[in-house]
């Protein structure tokens, strides 16, 4: 009944149809922020999914969670909603396969992906998101298993001001508590400064509630700070420092029954600095350095901090120089970079290890109707040695707006300290003879673009061999990593967007599919964490309409995963522009649909909010 009431609800709007975001003409001239070769989104290979800043601000979302909740083939399994906890996945990869980067630089936590997305970026500072599907490591690295996401920063062009407050509750009392009425508030400021050669901009943010249901208040604090220095039209210098301060109660977050009392703060700090040099005509050169800084405080009993409490502390430091070199037959793209991970852990104890990675590519567009790239990634680990990763991107135009599109790459994920290392007897251990997991993948489909419609479909094939998983054989022992054998996954994406413009509105329509029919060789017969929790079926369906000042957008999900029952959920936001004032309500949820997205953490339920943003130029 529920996908028919969808079915009928797209063929009724199909015939007015639908758009909001940047015209195309500014679509096309986007370039995917690859560290080396700069690639317009319009002449892009890969399977590539961006997210603009128009976009984003229409989604009923606050978060930087949320917002990725609504991309088909991204799997977003949040165990604290209203921005706390989330673990990211890309078209049925597990949790540690997708690398997450800033402007190109990779924020990764090497103790646990849980913490991944502890990041400090109001949605406000960003300017789109990328969703790059497949094995990346010819692009980004390793830990790109099975995707990368990465968030690329706004700059400002004029100096202005920003706020913006919103409260919303489910208008249910806490009846095993205190018997208050669960709610969630937040207020945001900012402000940019910009001048000939440099600028400037400053985020903070409070948030904090009592939750949605027992143990699951909440309390975040973020600062974000990025500038630009730009010397001469030769180079131009990036700063971005970041700071994530979140405590929640972790309610059948791990342990469920048992944690019903316990309490999780996370500590992130993020600083990079990233530079670009314009040497000549042909030569580019960018150097980059970021560091992050991570403490994990997990309170199983937030009453007793005496027992079955884990303190995690981790450092890392990245650094890269890439470069760029045209030739009259293509393009060459090379870099080199390193990396040095650290954990001081009361379960895992004292460890750290080194990365070491080359890179290489080539693209030409010499023959007729074909865009041609290809390289490698040669990485070297000091605890699991040399791995060399290959990559081709190929495509032919059939004609100027329809291409035939083929990729293969491979990849590689090394295992968290807290896979190898973990002892947290009697319910977790690590396993320090884990191998890592690669990944290697091919895929082809069609792109077409033409005046009001953007169309793409893509099949793939993956083999991801010594796939890790937590098992274990019977439920008196602990939960183990191990390499449990090759997970085969074949899949498929599509997605229709239509856009209609006339002269005081706008209609936009988009729907995407995901199919996933995971396949996994194994010879353990023993019970497993995480390896059939992904989606079999995701169908995401967006409908946006503005007229003059006023703007609604419908967002439908349909969740279908393999090891548990499918969903339906539909959320909406109305926001009415006046003067620098944006009023808003959000509708989440509307059906009051029950469903889980990780451990035994049941997500809210229906979920009202309205805000208020101020944003004027100076």
């Amino acid at each position: 009944m529920r996908k028919q009431l969808l079915f009928m609800m797209l063929l009724a709007i199909q015939a007015n149809a639908q758009q909001e975001p940047e015209p195309s003409s500014a679509l096309e001239e986007m370039v995917i922020q690859s560290n080396r070769l700069r690639i317009p989104i319009s002449e892009q290979n890969r399977n590539i999914t961006v997210i603009t800043a128009d976009e984003i601000q229409k989604l009923p979302a606050k978060t930087l969670n949320e917002v990725l909740s609504y991309v088909a083939g991204v799997d977003l399994r949040q165990r604290g909603p209203f921005g706390t906890q989330a673990d990211i996945s890309i078209d049925g990869g597990s949790f540690e396969q997708t690398l997450v980067l800033i402007n190109g630089i990779r924020v990764t936590d090497a103790q646990t992906a849980h913490n991944t997305l502890n990041l400090p970026i109001p949605p406000e500072a960003i300017e789109r998101i990328e969703i790059l599907r497949g094995p990346a490591a010819r692009i980004y690295g390793i830990n790109s298993l099975t995707g990368a996401v990465n968030i690329v920063t706004r700059q400002p062009k004029n100096n202005g001001i920003f706020a913006h407050a919103f409260a919303g509750s489910n208008f249910k009392k806490d009846k095993e508590g205190n018997g208050e009425l669960f709610n969630g508030r937040g207020i945001q400021l900012g402000g940019s400064y910009t001048a000939a050669k440099h600028t400037h901009q400053l985020y903070g943010s409070h948030e904090s509630g009592s939750g949605y249901r027992y143990n699951t208040a909440y309390h975040n604090n973020k600062l974000f700070y990025q500038g630009e220095i730009i010397p001469n039209e030769f180079n131009k210098i990036d700063v971005l420092a970041g700071w994530a301060n979140n405590s929640f109660g972790a309610n059948g977050f791990y342990a469920a029954p048992g944690d019903k009392e316990s309490q999780e703060i996370v500590n992130t700090t993020l600083v990079s600095v990233r530079s670009r040099h314009r040497l000549s005509d042909r030569f580019t050169l960018s150097p980059q350095i970021g560091y992050r800084y991570n403490y994990d405080d997990y309170r199983y009993f937030r009453y007793d901090l005496s027992k079955a409490r884990s303190q995690h502390y981790s450092n890392s430091v990245t650094a890269e120089i890439s470069g760029n070199y045209q030739v009259n037959f293509g393009e060459f793209g090379f870099g080199t970079e390193a990396r040095y991970e650290q954990i001081s852990s009361s379960n895992i104890g004292d460890h750290e290890r080194e990365n070491y990675g080359l890179y290489g590519e080539f693209r030409t567009r010499q023959i007729p109707r074909v865009d041609l790239t290809l390289g490698a990634y040669i990485n070297y680990n000091s605890v699991f040695g040399w791995q060399v990763f290959p990559g081709i991107d190929v495509s032919y135009a059939l004609q100027q707006d329809l291409k035939i599109v083929f990729n293969t790459g491979t990849s590689q994920r090394i295992p968290s300290f807290t896979d190898l290392y973990l002892d947290q007897r009697p319910g977790n251990i690590g396993n320090a003879a884990l191998s890592p997991e690669t990944a290697y993948q091919v895929e082809g489909g069609i792109k077409f673009n033409r005046n009001a419609w953007e169309t793409k479909a893509i099949v793939f094939y993956r083999g991801i061999q010594d796939f890790i998983d937590w098992t274990r054989e019977t439920t008196d022992v602990p939960w183990q990593a191990n390499n449990v054998g090759k997970l085969k996954t074949t899949g498929l994406n599509a997605s229709v967007v239509y856009t209609l413009e006339q002269e005081t509105s706008r209609w936009k329509i988009g729907v995407s599919y995901t199919y996933l029919n995971p396949e996994m060789e194994t010879n353990h017969e023993k019970s497993s964490k995480y390896r059939l929790e992904n989606f079999k079926h995701q169908l995401v369906n967006t409908i946006g309409f503005t007229k003059n000042n006023w703007s609604l957008l419908l967002a439908n999900r349909f969740n279908q995963r393999i090891s548990s029952k499918d969903y339906f959920i539909s959320d909406v936001r109305a926001s009415y522009q006046h003067k620098q004032f944006n009023y808003y309500v959000d509708f989440q949820n509307i059906f009051d649909k029950t469903f889980i997205e990780a451990g035994a953490v049941p997500m809210p339920g229906r979920w009202f909010s309205a805000g208020i943003k101020f944003n004027t130029i100076l």
